[in-house]
């Protein structure tokens, strides 16, 4: 598939984009294409089904992430490399306050909620536990578990599973 670099998104504006999206849920629907992520393109690209390009000139993988890095979405990417490869369906988490939502296996957004929200850090992170009991409260408020992805410096990634409990 071709797309377009257009801002901080990626459009796919050819009609094979049904498949990609119905089927294993990438981006959002609109009427200029299927809308993708820096984060989905790069992940598209480098599993070669995906070409991108800007002013008629093709990105290369070493590109991407370079505007990757640029955002500071670079510990996003490994994540959600690392849970689409283990065939979860990840969507954004955005109005939730987290950077992703995650389907169990064998569930797609059309088919019900999601079942966890999925909060990043690097190991070096600093937060404030107000910080970490805000996601939890969220997570439980909406029926969902809360996953800490903690990224290290090798891009190493350790799970927490955060719930609350009632004392």
């Amino acid at each position: 598939m071709n797309a377009e670099l257009s801002g901080d998104i990626v459009i796919v504006k050819n009609g094979n984009t049904a498949k990609i999206h119905e089927k294993s849920h990438f981006g959002n629907s609109s009427e200029d294409g299927l809308q993708l992520s820096f984060v989905e393109a790069l992940y598209l690209m480098e599993k070669g089904k995906l070409e991108v390009e800007a002013d008629g000139e093709e990105i290369s993988i070493e590109e991407m992430f370079g505007f990757i890095r640029k955002t500071s979405a670079f510990s996003n990417y490994i994540v959600y490399r690392d849970l689409r490869n283990r065939g979860y369906i990840v969507k954004t988490g955005f109005k939730y306050g987290s950077e992703f939502r995650l389907y169990d296996r064998g569930k797609s957004p059309g088919d019900g909620h999601s079942n966890y929200l999925v909060k990043v850090a690097s190991e070096n992170s600093e937060f404030m536990m107000s910080d970490l009991s805000s996601y939890v409260r969220v997570a439980h408020g909406v029926n969902k578990k809360l996953l800490f992805a903690v990224v290290d410096e090798e891009n190493d990634i350790t799970y927490y599973n955060v719930e609350w409990t009632r004392p």
